[in-house]
């Protein structure tokens, strides 16, 4: 199970971290990852770490502004995204081999 936490009504130019706890087996190692979905738009791979952190990957949209982050002894993924806008604006989802029920942030 993934469960999502830290999702807020944050303003512009601001900052939020949001946080993914991983329970049980639910994460042994690979790629895990967060997304974004507004409404009426399709869901955006946001960023992701594989292994801990050995490599990243960010969307251009969020390059310069987030921070994807791992503790792998606490399961825990974060993101901290700075410099908020308002088209950041969506449920955040955690992934790796399932999906977490999602965090709202909202930008205004």
């Amino acid at each position: 199970q993934l469960v999502e936490s830290g999702g807020a009504l944050g303003q512009s130019g601001g900052s939020l971290n949001i946080s993914c706890a991983a329970s049980g087996d639910t994460y042994s190692g690979g790629c895990m990852g967060w997304f974004r979905q507004a409404p009426g738009k399709e869901r955006e791979d946001v960023a992701s770490i594989y292994d801990g952190g050995s490599s990243t990957y960010y969307a251009d949209s969020v390059k310069g502004r987030f921070t994807i982050s791992q503790i792998n002894a606490k399961n825990t993924l974060y993101l901290q995204m700075n410099d908020l806008k308002p088209e950041d604006t969506a449920m955040y989802y955690c992934a790796t081999s399932i999906w977490g029920q999602g965090t709202q942030v909202t930008v205004s």
